[in-house]
């Protein structure tokens, strides 16, 4: 028994989850069903077995047609992986790279292995009889290089697979390359199968306004680096690290290699084991890295753009989202390196410091994979409405609901300052918060239930409060914010239905914001 590239587990008597072998007989009706040079795209989460799903698959249908398969990936490691599981497979197959130049029309193999490339220049040489190969099969089929030779296999179906049918490239949508997309198993219930961990998640909450969008889409490494090589930023990284998964072997994904060794260290002046590997790590230096990850007790390993596919370590504890991303892809790649289960390792940790959580929503959360593969133009777009940061104003429709106050702006940032200088403590920011926005409500209402209406229309602005006053806090959870947010619409509503019924009893004028003010 050994690991397969995307986590799961590989057996040499080659026996399928139940899942899985109900996946590929659907995968089979449809060929059947349509005609051969049909295109179809299988999503299944990372940690699902997309490897072993796939070789079963080229394996099956090479006995049965009795036709080549040709498998493309997208990094040289990747072809020595899929061409290892392939083997263990039974299948005979044989890796074409830069180093092969003549592809013999009489050999013996069932299967190739190829980069799009490689691929692509053997064929124009005339090297691959491209009307011979029956079944393409795309790893990591987001990525858009591929689209280039499928039109090259007049008399082959093509399957593809991802984790995230999502094109990397907005302007080359999977749907205009696939016929259909096949969902396969949820994250969810892979977990509550056991087949991966649940993710406990911890969120910052990062003032991006200083990332610029590079013209990919995602956020540049010159900006990122600015921010995340900051001294709060480091710190706000420490501080996390050693609140929720201290001694915990742990992945920092970092999006600047400036960044990641800055990181590499400030850990290692405070005396953790961690090193840092990125794509210009040679593969020596990389290989003796990795073997000392995996033996390391609490080792930590800051890196950049070289773990989010074919790496499996699955004793990885914490995955620290050290960055922001637009990618839906690359989100979903981070995460997965921890989310492997293990007899003693049900649970992983997940700690965002890039507000990634609030634009993707959480890891293991449903997610309308058919909606994103059809339409990918307004997901996107969706994606950036999440990602844009824009200064705080009182929309002037908000502010006509509240013709009875004269002042409805409340500074929680010079309130807090004057709290700390006058030695109070920082909760009467919140307390002072809530009583403007109690008589408001009720200042502008005849009725109990009229007034908590109201308190709907302060929705944004009391996330906008919440969000100020845990900045003035400073290391504060997500968790703890969405707690305080909660609480104070339920302190709101308390105060308004008493001030509602103070006023019923004694019959008097109404108690304005002139009679009280918010620090009163």
């Amino acid at each position: 028994m050994g690991n397969n590239t995307d986590g799961t587990l590989e057996t040499d008597t080659k026996k399928l989850y139940e899942y899985q072998e109900n996946d590929i007989a659907a995968l089979f009706d449809k060929m059947e069903q349509n005609p051969v040079n049909y295109r179809l795209l299988y999503q299944l989460p990372t940690g699902g077995g997309k490897t072993v799903i796939f070789s079963e698959i080229a394996h099956r249908f090479i006995k049965e047609y009795n036709k080549k398969v040709i498998v493309l990936t997208h990094r040289i490691e990747l072809c020595k992986q899929t061409s290892s599981a392939l083997k263990a497979a039974g299948i005979k197959n044989k890796i074409i790279n830069s180093a092969v130049k003549r592809v013999s029309k009489k050999d013996a193999y069932d299967c190739y292995v190829a980069m799009v490339e490689t691929l692509k220049n053997r064929i124009e040489d005339g090297q691959i009889n491209t009307d011979k190969i029956g079944l393409v099969i795309i790893d990591e089929a987001h990525y858009n290089a591929f689209h280039k030779l499928l039109n090259e296999f007049k008399n082959a179906t093509v399957i593809g697979v991802t984790a995230t049918p999502l094109s990397s490239d907005s302007d080359l949508p999977m749907h205009k390359n696939y016929d259909e997309l096949i969902v396969g198993e949820s994250i969810s219930s892979l977990i509550e199968q056991g087949f991966l961990a649940k993710p406990t998640t911890w969120r910052y909450d990062v003032e991006l306004n200083t990332l610029q969008t590079g013209q990919h889409g995602d956020f540049t490494v010159s900006s990122s680096d600015e921010l995340y090589s900051s001294p709060a930023m480091l710190e706000l990284l420490v501080h996390a690290y050693e609140a929720h998964t201290k001694n915990k072997k742990t992945l920092i994904f970092n999006n600047g290699i400036f960044t990641s060794k800055k990181v590499c260290q400030v850990f290692t002046d405070l005396g953790y084991p961690i090193r840092h590997l990125d794509n210009q790590t040679s593969p020596l230096e990389r290989t003796e890295i990795l073997k000392w990850l995996k033996k390391t007790k609490g080792a930590i390993l800051t890196s950049v753009s070289i773990l989010t596919t074919g790496f499996d370590e699955p004793s990885i504890q914490t995955v620290i989202l050290n960055r922001a991303t637009n990618s839906l892809t690359l989100y979903h790649q981070m995460i997965g390196r921890g989310a492997r289960s293990l007899p003693k390792k049900k649970k992983f940790t997940i700690i965002d410091l890039g507000n990634n959580t609030d634009r993707f929503g959480e890891w293991n959360a449903p997610l309308d994979w058919k909606a994103v593969f059809e339409n990918p133009e307004a997901y996107n777009e969706s994606i950036k409405g999440q990602s844009s940061y824009e200064t705080h104003n009182m929309p002037s429709e908000m502010r006509s609901k509240f013709p009875n106050s004269s002042e409805i702006s409340f500074d929680i940032q010079k309130a807090h300052q004057i709290a700390i200088e006058n030695q109070q403590k920082p909760k009467i920011v919140i307390r002072d918060s809530i009583r403007q926005h109690a008589f408001m409500c009720v200042d502008n209402s005849d009725t109990v239930p009229e007034a908590l209406n109201l308190v709907k229309e302060l929705s944004t602005e009391i996330d906008w409060r919440v969000k100020q006053y845990g900045k003035c806090l400073g290391k504060v959870t997500k968790n703890y914010t969405e707690w305080l947010r909660d609480d104070y619409e339920a302190q709101l509503k308390t105060l308004i239905q008493k001030i509602m019924r103070r006023r019923e009893l004694t019959k008097t004028e109404p108690v304005g914001t002139n009679h009280l003010s918010p620090t009163g």
